[in-house]
């Protein structure tokens, strides 16, 4: 079961109506891919990005540039974005409001309907107290006239979530960016912002190496997600390469001196927007059940994926979860309406590994039987046999290989 957080305080109606951002790790860019990152954002149906940013120091301009980058590229459009401050790195909590100042008076910065601008963070419950929280960032920002709406991400801190708004009345709301995976189940409340996500891969240090299980993850949250009609959800992630789960695009110079290339450059992500934009759509629109997800074109739309390493092979035994990954091809296909029912069709290695009757909405499946070789595919067939959309995978399943990862592949009509 996918984990969901335990809301005692739910978030304040102050925001319009729901909105999906996208994680968004910022780092150097030129303000070309600033504007290509808003445009395809835009295009897969966001209605904003949650800026992760691990630095404040006046002196990385890179950072301030990148943000602005951003804003400025946004502008004249309803994209909005908000500042996720990362606390993993030590920021100085005093020192959050004078940064934030810099960028709240944008026109594309988000904000509430009365005006307090968005503010989140990546961790940071554990290593500062909410009377800290209080005295160091909200309440000089409220001298200066800026009440900051407060939505952090405090899985670090112990005993999270059972006690968490008792122990933190200073917040307006949570984000849980752990809920996005598969672990202990919990009930959960309604606004709030719910994370959504695909897997989980990252293998850059020592202790740093973690999997998180991938197949219908994505989804199986959407089908929550609808089910629980949360005022708003953030997508893990646009562009982090680093953790594998980006849909968007990532730019070489945003990893440049790490080992992320290794296991990201060459391997496509945005076949996953084929899925998120129907997602979106019908979230908005108060569906309730994945069944309701509609086709964005009128016809089959989705994706495919899997891993290009099987299970065999010889891997570090240091990476974290290790044994959760599976030899699988997984598909996610939106279905319109049809008298006579669409058939899906799963291969590997050019080998037929099973079939499905498809119904009207997503239609999702983890089928076991991932192959070594090439043909790695999925096609969909109308009511009379013929062959309506397919996807082909452009990668090969290895046995052994020491660069392997995810491959995601768009469903493309016929």
């Amino acid at each position: 079961m996918i984990s969901l957080l335990i809301a005692l305080l739910a978030l304040t109606r102050l925001a319009a109506s729901r909105a999906v951002f996208a994680h968004y790790m910022v780092g150097t860019m030129t303000s070309t891919e600033a504007s290509q990152d808003i445009s395809d954002a835009i295009a897969a149906g966001f209605d904003g990005f949650a800026l992760n940013t691990h630095t404040i120091s006046a002196t990385d301009i890179w950072n301030t540039d990148a943000i602005t980058y951003l804003l400025d590229a946004a502008s004249g459009t309803s994209f909005k974005m908000f500042l996720s401050f990362d606390m993993s790195w030590g920021l100085d909590v005093n020192s959050l409001g004078s940064f934030l100042t810099q960028f709240t008076n944008h026109s594309q910065y988000y904000t509430t309907s009365d005006g307090r601008p968005w503010v989140s963070t990546y961790s940071g419950g554990a290593s500062t107290t909410n009377d800290e929280w209080d005295s160091s960032f909200i309440q000089p920002l409220v001298s200066q006239g800026v009440t900051p709406y407060f939505v952090p991400n405090f899985d670090d801190w112990s005993g999270y979530p059972t006690g968490f708004f008792d122990a933190f009345p200073v917040v307006d709301g949570a984000f849980s960016w752990e809920s996005a995976w598969p672990g202990p189940g919990t009930a959960a409340a309604n606004r709030m912002r719910e994370a959504l996500s695909t897997f989980q891969f990252k293998y850059t240090s020592s202790d740093q190496q973690w999997y998180r299980i991938g197949e219908i993850n994505l989804p199986e949250r959407m089908a929550q997600i609808l089910a629980l009609q949360p005022d708003f959800v953030e997508v893990i992630t646009w562009n982090d390469a680093g953790e594998s789960h980006y849909v968007g695009n990532f730019w070489p110079e945003q990893i440049a001196g790490t080992n992320e290339g290794n296991y990201a450059n060459g391997y496509d992500h945005t076949g996953w927007q084929q899925v998120i934009k129907p997602f979106i759509t019908a979230y908005k629109n108060g569906a309730t059940e994945v069944g309701q997800m509609e086709s964005q074109s009128g016809g089959p739309e989705g994706a495919v994926w899997y891993r290009t390493l099987l299970t065999s092979a010889s891997c570090a035994s240091t990476i974290t979860n290790y044994q959760q990954a599976k030899d699988a091809v997984n598909f996610a296909v939106i279905l319109p309406a049809s008298d006579t029912p669409y058939t899906i069709e799963v291969y590997s290695n050019h080998n037929l590994i099973r079939s499905f009757s498809g119904v009207q909405g997503l239609n999702y499946e983890s089928v076991p039987g991932l192959q070594a070789g090439g043909g790695q595919y999925i096609r969909v067939l109308d009511g009379g046999g013929n062959v309506v959309a397919v996807a082909n995978g452009t990668k090969d399943v290895l046995s052994e290989s020491a660069d392997a990862s995810i491959r995601t592949i768009e469903l493309l009509k016929k």
